[in-house]
């Protein structure tokens, strides 16, 4: 028995499947029984044996495997294998054979059977109702590596192979595959459902979804059938989705210069789902809220969310099932790409929402997670499955399509698509790495972009770009930009932009060392004595850096602002580089209020929607900082907003553009925070002609949010007529949007009481388990309770998350709103004795936020004119 370990031990602790095996084809059977949430199946798996062995060694998980099914066939020779093993820890499932297995291709066969779960992972049930009755669906969710949980399997993504899937199943029901159907045999109430063979794939795309949908269904100009499966209801709500969809292919047909390769594209939306959307081959599974459009009761954001999510999903039909990342260290590769050409296909899809302005919210996520000193490159080294699912992140997703947005502007549009479509053609039906797409790029470009492009993806931040004028020159420093104290000696190979005065004076060049300097003459610069002139430097944002200004080329940029010389993008870039400073305690909060002044009168959306998000912020540390300052500073903010809000009312205009129905609720909403008392009076009355009618005008779908959050402002344990109602919204609607715009407003409550209540209710069965993290980000006034709330019950989160994306959320929400060295301490002891792997880097990361508010509100306590600065702001005359 001890050798027996011995001999299975040599295949544990690995991040790799061992390679003396390939597999090359699949012939997979599976019936799911939905009443007992059960399934059974069978496999035959096409392996060719590379090197002597008497061993296979295939993920498996969660799965019972019947030994005696088990055997390997080569040349008609039957092998059975005297020993199966399943490690769980390990997730793989060892196979020992009596003799040597024949070198070339033979079949593996195995018989095995699992649970339906409710983890919203591999093969799992979601509910639904049906006239009334609950029922079950199965789906599967195989990214990243849960393909295990449903059939024994090489389950990683260079092992690519084709898929001969069969389902068994009620005959009543519908069951949808990669492929198109191609025979149905029905026997009594049982039917069996028999697909085309897929092209070669990874295990991580292969899906399966049985249950009862209703679908609506277009054509693309080339003849493929694209649908958008929903509930038997709500099929009007799938047709914005199906139109994007219809269209997309098209554009990226022609931009990867490659069509689209499958006979069919299925959409589907799944009640339970825990990412937004997964790009299965064929058969892409969304949350609702990323699928289906309700004209009556989705808000402008909820349409632009359907569109860019649909853009992102198709586009990893090329770049990442097409062309596979090699292993998840390049996942990056897949997130960052379809996260940018999302934004391209809606661009063309929807010129009017300026969709690269709001580009910025991605790159500012990337950068608010790349400035703190635990954050990981954007290539990282995965030591086992359980570590994959935390960097799903904004690293991944955000940084990436950021450096991509970075290069395509330094190397020019025209060049970096030629070169996407030589890097698709190469490497379709195969596995890349990052570098193999840097290659091609530095081919077609003649520019040196593997160096520039490593120093991006293989260490971890980003710099701060220092910039000063010293008699006739402009000088540059770059230095790693970190939030905390510490000190970061990353260096960069940074394509610098700039602009002197006007957009038509630039000049581009790449900082390679430390430091640099530009003669300002080059600049065809007006004299930088005169005052009006000004600089700025990373052109409309398209750079991932930050820059810091001296004294005096700070003040002419915020005089630039107030003249509105500045582009969208950079007005953005300059107010959220500053901001960022001043968490770093490197500009005092003085300068930054001063700077947020120039805004007033501002109507861009982007621009305004990230002064928001800073407003918040801002408060949330003045009311930990020097709480006695929070009034005037709530005025200054009501003051900033009152002119938007003013200009664009409560009610849409005829015609008007997207962004501003996306404006109106963010401003009012805003307003409504800071206790504007007009805006609160305005909400509750349209709130209780809304109670009395939910399809009124006055309550239009992209104000709601508005005034949810107003009506929580005044909510109370001793008044909570309010929470009851809005509580009463939730449970009346069926549409997924309303449901998670609820929970976020509802989450603005004041009151302890309340909110533990309210955390409870999260908790509970009236709420589907992908939605609760979005209550989670409570109230400053709420984040005590809330600490204790998730220590109450971690050990039941846990439990019903495990390692996944949505774990995380609870840790990163809660703990970060802290901001006192005790606290970070109390957490960190809190966790000590319960550590996950799946945990680890999002607990240091929010612990490091902790610390970060900490310092902050120390640096703020010391700033001598302050109060006076905010009161002059606060009451200053316009």
């Amino acid at each position: 028995m001890e050798e027996q370990k011995q001999k299975c031990s040599q295949f544990k602790g690995q991040p790799r499947l061992p390679k003396f095996a390939i597999p090359n084809r699949y012939d997979l059977k599976l019936k799911p029984d939905l009443t007992a949430s059960k399934f059974t199946g069978a496999v035959d798996i096409s392996v060719d044996i590379v090197s002597v062995t008497k061993f296979l060694v295939l993920n498996a998980a969660e799965l019972s495997v019947s030994p005696n099914s088990v055997n390997f066939t080569s040349n008609n020779k039957v092998f059975e294998a005297f020993d199966v093993e399943m490690c769980e820890k390990d997730e793989i499932m060892v196979l020992e054979f009596e003799e040597n297995l024949p070198l070339g291709v033979g079949v593996l066969s195995l018989d095995f059977e699992g649970t339906l779960n409710d983890k919203m992972k591999g093969f799992y049930r979601s509910t639904y109702e049906h006239n009334g009755e609950k029922k079950n669906m199965a789906v599967t969710q195989f990214e990243p590596a849960d393909a295990r949980r449903c059939f024994p399997c090489w389950d990683e993504p260079a092992c690519k192979a084709t898929f001969k899937i069969t389902l068994e199943l009620p005959a009543e029901l519908i069951a949808l595959s990669n492929m198109p159907v191609i025979e149905e045999k029905i026997n009594g109430n049982l039917k069996t459902v028999y697909y085309q063979e897929s092209p070669i794939m990874s295990t991580y795309l292969v899906a399966v979804v049985v249950g009862l949908f209703d679908y609506v269904e277009d054509h693309t100009p080339d003849g493929i059938t694209v649908r958008v499966y929903c509930q038997i209801g709500k099929v009007n709500q799938g047709k914005f989705a199906l139109d994007v969809a219809v269209k997309t292919l098209g554009l990226y047909k022609k931009y990867f210069a490659v069509p689209y390769s499958l006979p069919k594209l299925d959409m589907i939306a799944i009640p339970d789902f825990a990412a937004g959307a997964m790009e299965n081959y064929g058969l892409v599974t969304y949350r609702e809220t990323a699928l289906l459009y309700d004209d009556m009761h989705s808000a402008a954001s909820n349409k632009q969310r359907v569109a860019t999510v649909v853009a992102h999903e198709l586009a990893h039909q090329w770049f990442g099932n097409l062309v596979t990342m090699e292993w998840w260290t390049h996942l990056w590769l897949n997130e960052g790409f379809a996260t940018w050409v999302s934004y391209l296909a809606t661009d063309r899809l929807f010129p009017e929402w300026q969709i690269w302005t709001q580009f910025l919210k991605e790159s500012t996520e990337g950068l608010r997670l790349d400035e703190l000193a635990e954050s990981h490159p954007i290539e990282v080294d995965i030591n086992h499955a359980r570590e994959i699912d935390e960097i799903f992140d904004a690293i991944s997703y955000r940084k990436g399509a950021s450096v991509i947005q970075m290069l395509q502007s330094y190397l020019g549009p025209e060049c970096f698509q030629r070169a996407l479509a030589s890097y698709i053609k190469r490497y379709a039906c195969s596995n890349a790495k990052t570098e193999d797409l840097w290659s091609v790029l530095q081919e077609e470009s003649g520019e040196p972009v593997i160096r520039l492009m490593n120093s991006w993806t293989k260490q971890k931040g980003y710099p701060v770009v220092s910039v000063r004028v010293k008699g006739q020159k402009l000088e540059f420093e770059q230095t790693q930009f970190l939030l905390s104290a510490s000190r970061g000696d990353g260096q960069w190979i940074v394509p610098v932009t700039l602009c002197c005065s006007s957009y038509d004076a630039r000049k581009n060049f790449l900082l390679q060392t430390a430091s640099g300097s530009v003669d300002l003459k080059e600049l065809s610069c007006a004299s930088v004595s005169n005052f009006s002139s000004w600089i700025k430097v990373n052109v409309d944002q398209t750079g991932f850096y930050r820059v810091k200004y001296d004294e005096d080329l700070s003040a002419r940029l915020r005089l630039a602002i107030e003249k509105k010389c500045l582009s969208t993008c950079d007005k953005y870039g300059v107010l959220d580089d500053y901001y960022a400073l001043s968490m770093a305690c490197q500009q005092s909060l003085t300068s930054l209020l001063t700077l947020a002044s120039a805004y007033r009168g501002e109507r861009d959306y982007i621009v305004l929607s990230n002064l928001i998000s800073i407003s918040y912020k801002v408060s949330r540390i003045v009311a930990d900082a020097a709480p006695e300052l929070l009034d005037n500073v709530k005025l200054f903010f009501i003051n900033l907003f009152r002119y938007p809000a003013e200009t664009l009312g409560w009610d849409p205009k005829q015609g008007e553009g997207h962004l501003d129905a996306m404006l109106r609720g963010e401003v009012l909403t805003a307003l409504a925070s800071f206790g504007h008392e007009t805006t609160l009076n305005e909400a509750n009355r349209r709130f209780h002609i809304f109670l009395d009618d939910r399809n009124t005008p006055v309550l239009p779908p992209d104000l709601r949010r508005t005034v949810y959050v107003a009506i929580m402002q005044n909510v109370s344990k001793s008044n909570r007529s309010g929470y009851d109602s809005v509580l009463r919204v939730y449970r009346e609607t069926d549409l997924s949007q309303e449901k998670t715009r609820i929970l976020g407003s509802i989450a603005s409550c004041r009151d302890p009481e309340i909110i533990h209540e309210f955390l409870n209710f999260l908790l509970s069965s009236e709420v589907r388990s992908q939605d609760v993290v979005f209550g989670l980000s409570v109230s400053r006034d709420g984040r005590e309770t809330a600490w204790t709330w998730l220590k109450e019950n971690w050990d039941h989160i846990n439990k019903t998350y495990g390692s996944g994306f949505l774990i995380v959320r609870f840790i990163s929400a809660i703990v970060s709103q802290f901001s006192s060295y005790e606290k970070a301490e109390e957490v960190e002891q809190y966790f000590a004795s319960r550590m996950e792997p799946y945990i680890i880097r999002t607990l240091k990361q929010s612990i490091e936020r902790v610390h970060i508010n900490a310092k902050w509100v120390q640096s703020i306590q010391k700033e001598k004119h302050l109060a006076d600065a905010v009161k002059e702001l606060a009451y200053r005359q316009y």
